[in-house]
């Protein structure tokens, strides 16, 4: 069994900065892919960054510039540096791997239980 816990949530101004942590645990045996997602009240969730094992990085539009991702493969962590955020990036942000377990072959998609990011004066 493998499961993602999230931390670095909170209260923010805007302009501000917070940084957000997500942890894989349990009996893993490989991660390939790891992201963030969002998902404001009443919309969608959405694809706000995401790293593969390479290194290579994908942002959304809206954060382009503004967020940074970034995985301590060691420590099978992956990480949203967020910058100069705005009241629009309020929503609960929810951490997504690829994770093969150990004595399996299929990758699964796992998902934490998200941390609430809120941006407001």
């Amino acid at each position: 069994q493998v499961q993602l816990v999230e931390s670095g949530g909170g209260l923010v101004q805007p302009g501000g900065s917070l940084r957000l942590s997500c942890v894989a645990s349990g009996t893993i045996f490989s991660i390939n892919g790891m992201g963030w997602y969002r998902q404001a009240p009443g919309k969608e969730r959405e694809l706000v960054a995401r790293i593969i094992s390479g290194g290579n990085t994908h942002y959304a539009d809206s954060v382009k510039g503004r967020f940074t991702i970034s995985r301590d493969n060691a420590k099978n962590t992956v990480y949203l540096q967020m910058n100069s955020l705005k009241p629009e990036d309020t929503a609960g942000y929810f951490c997504n791997a690829q994770i093969t377990a150990v004595a399996t072959s299929t990758p699964l998609s796992v998902w934490g239980q998200g941390t609430l990011v809120t941006v407001s004066p």
